[in-house]
């Protein structure tokens, strides 16, 4: 006799924490290298800190994608 687990609730969720997983990933990254470049050069770090922010921005913009397409994939 076989069972199968039932799954109740909305995928949604479970699909958005998956999706959140490489943003941050992405957030990481880009702030430690953010930080070992200051830490080589010193006097480029003012322009080091505005290509992290800009670059956060776009990655933060996945994460909004993320969370805004099952909304529009479901009915």
């Amino acid at each position: 006799m076989d069972m199968l687990a039932e799954v109740t609730g909305s995928l949604n969720t479970v699909g958005y924490g998956l999706a959140a997983i490489g943003p941050g990933v992405g957030v990481g990254i880009v702030i430690g290298k953010t930080i070992e470049g200051t830490a080589r050069q010193p006097e480029m770090a003012g322009a080091l800190r505005g290509n992290m922010f800009l670059g956060i921005a776009l990655i933060e913009a996945l994460a909004l994608i993320g969370i805004a397409t099952p909304f529009f994939l479901t009915q």
